[in-house]
């Protein structure tokens, strides 16, 4: 995914444009536009290389202008029991999504959750629409029936689009070269992360009492497959690429600036100032298939007696390899997340990017 900054976004009918001078906004039709930017009104129209511009009138200074702030384990059996050997499973999770954020995303996060909480009418029209095909249809109706269709489908779009107007967040950037260099570190660094055979997201642990049940393992986590990819929030419109790494509950978006953390519960937000990435080599029982890019250091056995041999006394006794995966600790302002990563040495590029991106934060802030 190479870095990239558009000029421009669109959000449904309008086109946000991105200058040295500042934001405008435009809408129109090809060869007819109209919009507002830092320099006024203006219409733009023209057709076969011929074009027209015009700047109108600007409206009273007493007029109201509206705008928008730029803003050593191994798998468990998930029971703590006799059987099991080990503790219960202390789930690894972050704060609510209220406490993950920092001063200076207070602006953001507020327009963020205002949106996001506004009414969709999509839902409501469309449950509408299709109950009235269901008593046109039991009453015989038919062409009644076919008429709350086409009805249905009109209106359905219609809210569709009033939705996405009026939830959508517009952050447009305009990055300085250092600012752009390092940004650009950022994704290819996540691409890199990203391209590990394997990705988890660690979503608990437990301590482990009886080793000879888990193959000699100290303790014993519960993770999930993640897969690091791209793309924005819901109804946020950017100029620039989001790496986006899932972690359960939680989603966390790279912006330029700053981390947007979302959950179904609502959006947090930290600086990368405020971010940080602890890494270490984790040993790991692989009872799941060892990873194609991973490296096995060591073997031991399904039970084990205490000297590190295999437990006679059991008779489907087999040996499992041990691997070494890179594990990645993210937290700030109440953000806990743990993650590894197949292949060794993936997370050393994401950490110089984050240390760069910190650095060119707080160089700005003074």
């Amino acid at each position: 995914m190479p870095f990239y900054l558009r000029k421009s976004v669109k959000v449904g009918p309008l086109r946000f444009n991105l200058s040295g001078s500042g934001v405008g906004v435009s809408t129109g039709i090809r060869g007819f536009r109209v919009g507002t930017g830092p320099r006024g009104n203006y219409v733009h129209m023209g057709a076969g290389g011929i074009y027209y511009r015009a700047t109108l009138p600007a409206s009273s200074p007493n007029a109201r202008r509206s705008g928008f702030t730029e803003p050593g384990a191994k798998q468990p059996d998930d029971r703590a029991s006799e059987s099991t050997g080990h503790g219960p499973m202390i789930k690894i999770e972050s704060a609510s999504a209220s406490e993950i954020r920092d001063s200076s995303s207070e602006d953001l996060l507020r327009e963020i959750q205002e949106r996001h909480s506004r009414f969709r009418l999509a839902p409501g029209v469309i449950a509408l629409g299709a109950l009235g095909v269901v008593v046109a249809l039991a009453y015989g109706h038919s062409v009644l029936a076919a008429l709350a269709v086409v009805a249905t489908v009109a209106a359905g779009g219609a809210a569709l689009y009033r939705d996405k107007m009026v939830k959508t967040v517009v952050l447009l950037y305009d990055l300085e070269p250092v600012a752009q260099r390092d940004c650009a570190a950022l994704v290819r660094a996540l691409e890199v992360a990203g391209s590990c055979n394997k990705v988890w997201n660690v979503d608990a642990q437990a301590k482990v009492y009886d080793q000879k049940r888990n193959a000699g393992a100290t303790s014993v986590i519960r993770r999930d497959v993640v897969r690091i990819r791209s793309g924005p929030p819901p109804f946020v419109k950017t100029n620039v690429p989001v790496p986006v790494l899932p972690a359960g509950e939680e989603t966390l978006y790279f912006f330029p600036d700053r981390v947007l953390v979302y959950t179904s519960r609502g959006v947090g937000a930290l600086s990368y100032g405020a971010l940080n990435l602890t890494r270490r080599e984790t040993r790991f029982i692989e009872e799941g298939g060892v990873p194609r890019d991973a490296k096995v250091v060591d073997r031991t056995w399904r039970f084990v007696n205490k000297g590190g041999g295999p437990d006679r006394r059991f008779k489907d006794n087999h040996e499992i390899p041990i691997a070494l995966y890179e594990e990645a600790h993210f937290s700030g302002h109440g953000l806990n997340e743990v993650f590894q990563f197949s292949r060794l040495g993936a997370l050393g590029d994401l950490e110089r990017a984050l240390m760069g991106i910190a650095r060119y934060s707080s160089a700005r802030a003074t």
